[in-house]
This record gives structure tokens, C-alpha cells and sequence, in this order.
């Protein structure tokens, strides 16, 4: 018992927290590189980017779509909004698998209390505090990546940098009429920040089936295949956490693949009403009129091929880092 306390005291620790988020860090990073590409060709189905929706519905159509983004831009194009996503995606990573340490501790002090549920959510928990301290940084990486050839500014910038994409949110209804003005942009007026939450209480909500199942499914597999006997477990091989992770990553998005599409329709509204806050409602029913229920699906085979492999390497990386780190 007391190997038990002494091992929960050191992942509370500040030390631990530390190396176990620079560990969640590169991992984000790396998967995320990983699957850039077609992260950008789901954005743009996703938001219902006009260029691209002759291309969404079948895998062969995220190909094509693929191969007219590179013959446009070539690999810069492939890679548009990359720049954010990683500045975005290290603090993100970080702090969610740092979180979830530490959720995970606090919920879970010993073997005895240890269930799904409480697995279930620290997950939860890990990565509504990661979202809450980065979504702006997201939000800039949507509109970036949701910029295309026809879609572009008067000044035939087809490529919005990272600040240039921060001046238009925040320059987003600035100026309505006063016979216009409607009382969000009167908040956004006074609050401009609240720009950079555009879609936050979807994505929150979204964050608990995701993360929570991400983290659950993970747990669950590694202590069932992995269990720990006398105070010790066999280390699993990173082809096993690779196939874990893959697994987790699967059940998570099928969970909460149409609270993700919601989310980028509301990210992107800032587009078409920059005078005034999306809501829940008719972005739910847009996405339904435009496409049925199958509209809250679009892009979940691409998603598929984007997040198992993602959230493989995320999982398999991280658990080598924290081991190359000494925790």
C-alpha cells in the first residue's frame, strides 16, 4: 500500500506534471504532423467550403479534393494553417495529458477506485481543461485552414497568415450600422475577445464524449491486456499502446463526429454573420437541411483516416516520451 501512495504522490507532483506534459506536447505535435493534410481536406468539407462540396461524400472525392488543393498550392497548400495548428496543438497536448495525470490521481488514488466511469471522466475533465486555455489558437487554425482559391480576400491573398487571420476575427463586426447592431455585436464590441470563442460551448460539449471515450478506451485496454499484479504490470510495446491508441481514437470520433461538424460550422460563421453569435439551434438545423442526418457525418471516413492514425502516434509517443523523461 504504501508503494501505492508513494507512486500517486509522485505523479501529483510538479516535477511529474512538468515531464509528463512536454511528453503530451511533442506527441500532439508529431501526430498532428502526421495527418495535416487530411485535416485541412476535413475542415473544408466539414464547414461546407463551396469549392470542395463537389468532392465530399465518398474517399475517393477526399483524394481528388487532395490533389486539387496541391495543384493549386502545392505542399504549402496542403499544409495551410499548419502554422497555427501546431502552436496551438503543443499547449493543447500538453496540457491535456498533463491533465489527465493528474485528473486521473485525484479520481483515482488507488486500484480500489477504479472504474470506467471515474476513467471515463478524468478523460472528460483532461481535455475540457485543454480546450478552455487554446481554443482561440484553434480557431485561428480553422479560418486559415478554410481559406481556398475562390474563397479569397479582395486582395487576392489566397493564404491568410496566423496574424492576418487574428485581425479579421477580431475586426469582425466592428462597425455594423446602429440601425443593425444587433446585442451580441454590441458584446463582441465590448468583450472583442469573445470573438475567439466562436463555437466554445459546442466544443466543450463535444470534448466530453471525445476525450472522455479517447481516455476511457485507453485505460480500459492497457488494464485489461496489461494488468497490474503485486504493484506491477508488464510495460506494454509501442506497437501495442500504437494499436490501443488506434482503437481509442476510432471510438471517440464515431462518438462525437457530429458535434465536431457543428463546431466548424459555428467557427466559421464569423464568415457569413460576422455581426452576431451562431447558435446551437440553427447551426444544427442549417447542417440538417443542407444534408440530412447524414450532413452531421460528412467527412467522418476522412476523419477516420485523420484521427486513428493521429491519435495512435499521440498516445504511443507520449507514454515514450514520459519514459525517456523518467516518469
Amino acid at each position: 500500500m504504501s508503494s501505492t501512495v508513494s507512486h500517486q504522490r509522485d505523479k501529483r507532483s510538479f516535477d511529474y506534471a512538468i515531464r509528463s506534459g512536454i511528453a503530451g506536447g511533442l506527441a500532439g505535435c508529431i501526430a498532428k504532423t502526421a495527418v495535416a493534410p487530411l485535416d485541412r481536406v476535413k475542415i473544408l468539407f466539414q464547414a461546407s467550403n463551396p469549392d470542395f462540396q463537389k468532392y465530399a461524400g465518398t474517399w475517393t472525392g477526399a483524394y481528388r479534393a487532395g490533389l486539387a488543393i496541391y495543384r493549386d498550392g502545392g505542399t504549402r497548400g496542403l499544409l495551410q494553417g499548419h502554422s497555427a495548428t501546431l502552436l496551438r496543438i503543443f499547449p493543447y497536448a500538453a496540457i491535456k495529458f498533463m491533465a489527465y495525470d493528474q485528473w486521473r490521481a485525484l479520481l483515482i488514488p488507488n486500484r480500489d477506485k477504479e472504474t470506467n466511469f471515474r476513467r471515463f471522466t478524468a478523460g472528460a475533465l483532461a481535455g475540457m481543461t485543454s480546450v478552455t486555455f487554446t481554443y482561440p489558437l484553434e480557431l485561428v487554425r480553422v479560418r486559415m485552414a478554410f481559406h481556398s482559391r475562390l474563397s479569397s480576400n479582395s486582395d487576392g491573398q489566397t493564404r491568410p497568415s496566423f496574424l492576418r487571420a487574428m485581425r479579421v476575427i477580431y475586426n469582425e463586426g466592428s462597425t455594423p450600422s446602429p440601425a443593425t447592431r444587433t446585442t451580441t455585436a454590441q458584446v463582441f464590441e465590448r468583450f472583442p475577445f469573445l470573438k475567439f470563442y466562436r463555437g466554445f460551448t459546442v466544443t466543450m460539449v463535444g470534448m466530453i464524449p471525445y476525450a472522455g471515450t479517447a481516455f476511457l478506451t485507453w485505460d480500459f485496454l492497457r488494464a485489461h491486456f496489461f494488468p497490474v499484479i503485486d504493484d506491477h504490470s508488464k510495460r506494454p510495446h509501442s506497437l501495442a499502446n500504437l494499436a490501443i491508441g488506434a482503437v481509442s481514437g476510432a471510438i471517440s470520433q464515431t462518438v462525437s463526429y457530429p458535434f465536431e461538424v457543428v463546431r466548424r460550422r459555428m467557427q466559421v460563421g464569423g464568415l457569413t454573420r460576422p455581426d452576431r453569435w451562431l447558435r446551437w439551434g440553427e447551426t444544427v438545423r442549417a447542417v440538417y437541411a443542407s444534408g440530412g442526418w447524414r450532413g452531421f457525418y460528412v467527412g467522418l471516413g476522412i476523419g477516420y483516416l485523420k484521427i486513428i492514425p493521429m491519435t495512435a502516434i499521440s498516445f504511443a509517443v507520449w507514454q515514450g516520451g514520459k519514459s525517456l523523461l523518467g516518469v
